[in-house]
Protein backbone atom coordinates (compact mmCIF):
# COMPACT_ATOMS: atom_id res chain seq x y z
CA UNK A 1 0.00 0.00 0.00
CA UNK A 2 2.89 2.38 0.71
CA UNK A 3 5.05 1.30 -2.22
CA UNK A 4 3.80 3.70 -4.97
CA UNK A 5 3.83 6.72 -2.69
CA UNK A 6 7.15 5.68 -1.18
CA UNK A 7 8.76 5.44 -4.61
CA UNK A 8 7.27 8.80 -5.61
CA UNK A 9 8.64 10.31 -2.39
CA UNK A 10 12.11 8.92 -3.16
CA UNK A 11 11.98 10.32 -6.69
CA UNK A 12 10.93 13.72 -5.36
CA UNK A 13 13.75 13.67 -2.80
CA UNK A 14 16.30 12.81 -5.50
CA UNK A 15 14.97 15.73 -7.55
CA UNK A 16 15.60 17.98 -4.52
CA UNK A 17 11.87 18.56 -3.91
CA UNK A 18 11.94 17.97 -0.17
CA UNK A 19 8.48 19.38 0.62
CA UNK A 20 6.84 17.19 -2.01
CA UNK A 21 8.78 14.19 -0.75
CA UNK A 22 7.72 14.76 2.86
CA UNK A 23 4.10 15.36 1.89
CA UNK A 24 3.98 12.12 -0.10
CA UNK A 25 5.67 10.06 2.60
CA UNK A 26 3.70 11.43 5.56
CA UNK A 27 0.37 11.41 3.71
CA UNK A 28 0.87 7.83 2.64
CA UNK A 29 1.82 6.70 6.14
CA UNK A 30 -1.13 8.55 7.68
CA UNK A 31 -3.55 7.00 5.19
CA UNK A 32 -2.14 3.54 5.85
CA UNK A 33 -2.43 3.93 9.62
CA UNK A 34 -5.89 5.48 9.26
CA UNK A 35 -7.08 2.41 7.39
CA UNK A 36 -5.24 -0.22 9.42
CA UNK A 37 -6.46 0.65 12.92
CA UNK A 38 -10.20 0.60 12.08
CA UNK A 39 -9.77 -2.65 10.10
CA UNK A 40 -8.02 -4.35 13.02
CA UNK A 41 -10.72 -3.05 15.38
CA UNK A 42 -13.50 -4.47 13.20
CA UNK A 43 -11.73 -7.84 12.92
CA UNK A 44 -11.21 -7.99 16.69
CA UNK A 45 -14.93 -7.35 17.22
CA UNK A 46 -15.85 -9.96 14.61
CA UNK A 47 -13.70 -12.67 16.20
CA UNK A 48 -14.57 -11.54 19.73
CA UNK A 49 -10.96 -11.01 20.78
CA UNK A 50 -9.87 -8.10 22.97
CA UNK A 51 -7.91 -5.38 21.22
CA UNK A 52 -5.09 -3.73 23.10
CA UNK A 53 -3.34 -0.76 21.52
CA UNK A 54 -1.52 0.25 24.70
CA UNK A 55 2.12 1.14 25.02
CA UNK A 56 4.62 -0.14 27.54
CA UNK A 57 6.78 2.17 29.61
CA UNK A 58 9.69 2.05 27.14
CA UNK A 59 7.43 2.92 24.22
CA UNK A 60 5.80 5.76 26.15
CA UNK A 61 9.19 7.31 26.92
CA UNK A 62 10.30 6.95 23.30
CA UNK A 63 7.02 8.45 22.05
CA UNK A 64 7.37 11.45 24.37
CA UNK A 65 11.00 11.90 23.35
CA UNK A 66 10.10 11.66 19.67
CA UNK A 67 7.33 14.26 20.05
CA UNK A 68 9.66 16.59 21.95
CA UNK A 69 12.44 16.26 19.38
CA UNK A 70 9.89 16.67 16.57
CA UNK A 71 8.61 19.93 18.08
CA UNK A 72 12.15 21.25 18.43
CA UNK A 73 13.09 20.12 14.92
CA UNK A 74 10.04 21.51 13.17
CA UNK A 75 9.60 24.54 15.41
CA UNK A 76 12.65 26.34 14.07
CA UNK A 77 11.55 26.19 10.44
CA UNK A 78 14.86 24.68 9.38
CA UNK A 79 16.31 21.28 10.04
CA UNK A 80 19.92 20.22 10.31
CA UNK A 81 21.77 16.98 9.82
CA UNK A 82 22.29 16.75 13.59
CA UNK A 83 18.54 16.86 14.20
CA UNK A 84 18.06 14.12 11.61
CA UNK A 85 20.70 12.02 13.33
CA UNK A 86 18.90 12.46 16.66
CA UNK A 87 15.70 11.15 15.07
CA UNK A 88 17.60 8.18 13.64
CA UNK A 89 19.15 7.40 17.03
CA UNK A 90 15.70 7.40 18.64
CA UNK A 91 14.48 5.07 15.90
CA UNK A 92 17.48 2.77 16.35
CA UNK A 93 16.79 2.70 20.10
CA UNK A 94 13.19 1.71 19.40
CA UNK A 95 14.30 -1.09 17.09
CA UNK A 96 16.85 -2.32 19.62
CA UNK A 97 14.28 -2.40 22.42
CA UNK A 98 11.71 -4.05 20.16
CA UNK A 99 14.09 -6.83 19.14
CA UNK A 100 15.85 -7.31 22.47
CA UNK A 101 13.42 -6.43 25.28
Amino acid sequence: MLLPEGLAALRAARANRLQTSLNLALGSALASIGLTIPTVAVVSIAVRQPLELGLGMNEEVLLALTLLVGVVTLGTGRTTVLQGIVHLVIFATFLFLALLP
